[in-house]
């Protein structure tokens, strides 16, 4: 009982994609349906980078309804498709009628993720 306990990191696991870029990223903003933004996904495909981030202001429930838009980037990735390929799958299969949408037109870039993270939760930074 007084030894340590020791963990190697097996191998394997789902695909995904780098949660690091320092270089510039596309990103889009999700909204639920009363048009409040609860959080960003963002690409970079040169790092083959992407992620979700939400923001922490919308509680509970911009977590539980942004939890979709995390699943879409590893699915994207899973299937073998490009950070950028997967935003646009994004905004394609978007639909404003469900309990998140993408917000029309809000598909921009940014200098790097950090600065998108700073967008969701102005306290990151």
């Amino acid at each position: 009982m007084n030894e340590d306990l020791l963990f190697n990191a097996a191998p394997g696991g789902p695909p995904r994609y780098s949660h690091l870029s320092h270089k510039p990223v596309q990103y889009l903003a999700v909204a639920d349906r009363h048009g409040q933004v609860i959080g960003y996904a963002w690409a970079n495909d040169a790092d083959d980078a992407a992620g979700w981030v939400i923001r922490k202001a919308g509680g509970d429930k911009a977590f539980n309804e942004g939890s979709v838009w995390a699943i879409k980037l590893h699915d994207a990735k899973a299937r073998g498709i490009a950070p950028s390929v997967a935003l646009a799958e994004m905004i394609q299969e978007s639909d404003p009628t469900k309990s998140s949408h993408v917000v029309s037109g809000s598909l921009t870039e940014a200098a790097n993720a950090d600065v998108v993270r700073r967008l969701a939760n102005p306290e990151y930074g």
